[in-house]
């Protein structure tokens, strides 16, 4: 279909879709900022609308149970079987999964999807490197050992538990190779085509894409999830969130996603309309540059700063309901998580520890965004200091401005945020507990902070194959980062979205790729 003839039809649906102030009963409307999507390609989309799109596109061999996200399960592998040397997993292959194109699932499918990530090396790439893949070896990990078998091998410390975490993520979703290569230009393995089409499994593929307008995905009835329930998503670009607020008000969209708090007071008791606070798993922290200062080195400081971030009245005063407190470095909903929070908002008990300690008149500057809700906490963060003797400089500034500045161990204290890569406990102990010293830019090494026994037990629960133990690992080094680091952690952010109240099944996990739609109804 040429490109006039695509955005005609285009402009037809999005017309029907806001006609009357109902959207067709079998097209679900949603309203949000497509701005930000680069590649719907699974080895380069990192972005928030491309990860949120893979589920609906792509399938793995194994993934979460959107109801029970800890829980993996067969998906495009049937079943699988880790190899007595615990360096390799044998996958079977379901018999009947068909991409949307109608090819048949090969091992050869699998083979090549993971390959290009390693060889195409685009941002995600990291999380399958891992397991020591490299452009050189990665033909050699990857075999096919059956009609429908195949074996993935690695060279990594790491056990198959962590493996098969790292195969249920996005960037491992399995490719139609022969509708991709139909489409490769000078050796991209189809990348440049797959940047704006779909060659997956999955219950919907990409009808049209238009840049910063809408995302238009059809049913692919032969998915081997089952058809979807409804037979067109419709994803038009709405920058504002106010606007969002008021298309699901009005009844013109049926799901607005990334509002803010202001938009879902304005829909509280509204008809028709069901607003939603989804736990999601981003977390905002202080983070102090250990070699900034000696106050900042101080392990006293750190315990102090505890008593004087207002984790409470940030949460529930200032942010109306976008976050809850939450403490520890894994997210609520992951596995080994600690919901402890032992800390609470006292300026006097700080005070004491200060003076034990002998700091006195204790100052810093704080690095932050200039956008919501950064400089928001910031500046809360400054008047809850001070009650406790302790003076806070906000400086903020541009983000990409800011986060330069932190990875460059150029500043002294930063109000930041991290999301998970990945759908394991690792993605955060790494970040958090783990400084290598090897040119690596964990949060660890941005605050010049090394603890080698931290560092030990994060590689070991990697290699740990039991879930019970690794729970255990985790948990410990909770407790250590609680009480023990640089890091004052202190809120989880919520996705504020709002539904029409006609719809059901509409699934949204914590992680950004876990939206789901292929069981919606209205």
């Amino acid at each position: 279909m040429k490109l006039r003839h695509c955005c005609a039809a285009l402009a037809s649906l999005m017309i029907t879709a806001g006609a009357q102030g109902a959207t067709p009963a079998n097209t679900l409307v949603i309203a949000q900022s497509i701005d930000d999507a680069i590649s719907f390609d699974p080895a380069q989309g990192f972005e928030l609308t491309t990860v949120q799109s893979f589920n609906s596109l792509y399938q793995r061999l194994l993934q979460s149970n959107p109801q029970d996200p800890v829980t993996l399960q067969p998906t495009l592998a049937s079943a699988w079987q880790a190899g007595s040397d615990n360096r390799s997993l044998t996958f079977t292959l379901r018999p009947d999964a068909k991409f949307a194109s109608g090819n048949p699932l090969r091992p050869e499918d699998v083979i090549f999807s993971l390959s290009r990530v390693i060889k195409l090396n685009l941002e995600p790439s990291f999380i399958l490197t891992q397991l020591g893949w490299t452009s050189q070896n990665v033909d050699s990990m990857l075999s096919k050992t059956g009609d429908r078998q195949i074996t993935v091998r690695w060279t990594a410390e790491v056990s198959p538990t962590y493996v098969l975490s790292l195969l249920s993520a996005p960037v491992s979703s399995i490719i139609d190779a022969k509708l991709a290569l139909a489409h490769e230009k000078d050796g991209d393995f189809g990348h440049d085509w797959l940047n704006s089409h779909s060659a997956g499994s999955g219950p919907y593929q990409i009808r049209t894409y238009v840049p910063h307008e809408a995302l238009v995905l059809q049913a692919n009835p032969g998915s081997p999830e089952g058809a979807p329930k409804l037979a067109t998503l419709l994803i038009k670009n709405v920058p504002d969130p106010a606007a969002r607020r008021l298309l699901v008000e009005q009844g013109d969209a049926d799901i607005a996603r990334n509002l803010g708090a202001d938009q879902i007071a304005a829909l509280q008791g509204k008809p028709g309309v069901k607003p939603l606070a989804v736990p999601m798993a981003s977390l905002y922290f202080l983070l102090f540059n250990t070699q900034a200062s000696p106050a900042l080195k101080n392990p006293a400081f750190w315990e102090a700063a505890r008593y004087l971030f207002d984790y409470q009245g940030i949460a529930d005063d200032l942010l109306k309901g976008q976050f809850q407190v939450h403490q520890t470095f894994l997210p609520e909903g992951y596995l080994g998580a600690s919901s402890e929070r032992p800390y609470r908002f006292d300026p006097e008990k700080a005070k004491q520890i200060l003076a034990k300690a002998g700091l006195t008149n204790v100052a810093f500057t704080l690095a932050v965004s200039n956008q919501p809700p950064y400089l928001d906490i910031a500046q809360a963060l400054q008047g809850s200091f001070a009650k406790g003797g302790v003076k806070v400089n906000v400086v903020p500034g541009l983000s990409a401005q800011v986060s330069t500045r932190v990875k460059n161990h150029d500043f002294e204290a930063n109000l930041g945020s991290w999301g998970p890569d990945y759908f394991d406990p690792n993605t955060n102990a790494a970040a958090f507990a783990y400084n290598p010293q090897d040119g690596s830019s964990t949060l660890a090494a941005r605050a010049n902070w090394v603890n080698p026994a931290l560092n030990k037990q994060v590689l070991a629960a990697t290699a740990e194959s039991s879930p019970q133990k690794r729970v255990a690992l985790y948990q410990h080094l909770q407790q250590e980062l609680l009480h023990h680091s640089p890091f004052v952690i202190g809120l989880q952010a919520r996705n504020l979205i709002a539904v029409r109240d006609n719809l059901k099944g509409y699934v949204q996990g914590i992680n950004p790729d876990m939206v789901f739609y292929s069981k919606v109804t209205k």
